[in-house]
């Protein structure tokens, strides 16, 4: 599915006063042949799963393959049933929900790259969240996730998704705007509103580093994936208060491109630059790998 623009989707939607979710499934419904129920079905077991992987993150203190990370979601969670979170309800949870998610694919459990393995807790993180805290149903929920998925085409269509080309800010990033996305559709923004979100999210990831600890997608990866479901919530909720990027999304979009191709090759998942070359990145390489 090729989207050209997030103008294009605007002004799709405003024919019929439409939300950007029924354009993306008619779109999606042209280009594969399949019918709007079975694209609907498809979205539902894609929802089941992040359901699966973020729970199963965080009801057990699962470690990864390499041993580096693990254990910090179901920490995390045992601090929010407590009650001593910092954060809000719906942040704490997001916030838990993404990190159970990144680690259960650090494990090698069964995720959604949403975009990307490495940016796979965001979005469940997020929806899951807003689910419990405010009640809406999986058929809304799939809504979201199909309005997501249109802004996740646009950037992959426009821009990059890869961590190798255009660094973190092209996964966790892309994974925040389409988050904010799905957030603010869910909650009755606007498709104005909610590609605003996105834009927004993704703005405040620009020039961000791939720079896994070992080449692996754990440290720092895991971490960042709570920090932006966090984001993707503010970004929604200043949208839905009306707030608009400056910058236009499509702008946003391509400014993104254009930073991630001026990154140096060292800070683009290649683990030779930032975090990775640390004396305590180094160190737990050399013990992996040597």
């Amino acid at each position: 599915m090729n989207i050209p623009s997030i103008d294009y989707l605007l002004d799709e939607a405003a024919k019929d006063n439409q939300p950007i979710w029924q354009i993306v499934l008619r779109e999606e419904q042209a280009d594969s042949g399949l019918s709007i129920d079975e694209l609907r079905e498809r979205v539902k077991k894609t929802y089941d799963v992040m359901r699966e992987a973020a729970n199963g993150g965080i009801s057990s203190e699962i470690r990864s393959v390499s041993g580096l990370t693990g254990g910090d979601a179901a920490r995390y969670y045992r601090h929010l049933k407590n009650r001593k979170n910092l954060l809000g309800s719906l942040s704490a949870r997001a916030m838990a929900y993404a990190l159970g998610t990144s680690e259960y694919n650090a494990a090698m459990g069964v995720i959604v790259a949403a975009p990307t393995a490495g940016a796979s807790g965001v979005l469940p993180g997020v929806l899951l969240a807003a689910q419990e805290e405010y009640g809406f149903t999986d058929r809304e929920a799939v809504n979201a996730l199909i309005t997501a998925t249109g802004i996740g085409a646009v950037i992959a269509t426009r821009a990059t998704i890869s961590g190798a080309q255009g660094g973190c800010q092209a996964e966790v990033g892309s994974g925040s705007a389409m988050a904010a996305a799905a957030l603010c559709d869910v909650m009755g923004g606007s498709a104005r509103q909610t590609t605003h979100a996105a834009a927004i999210a993704l703005k405040n990831a620009l020039g961000l580093a791939c720079d896994p600890v070992a080449g692996l997608v754990e440290v720092p990866c895991i971490k960042r994936n709570g920090m932006y479901a966090c984001m993707a919530i503010a970004a929604a909720d200043l949208a839905l208060a009306g707030v608009e990027s400056f910058i236009p999304p499509d702008e946003v979009i391509d400014a993104m491109y254009q930073i991630g191709c001026n990154l140096p090759a060292c800070i683009r998942e290649t683990a030779e630059g930032g975090l990775a070359i640390t004396p305590t990145g180094l160190k737990a390489k050399r013990r992996l790998f040597f």
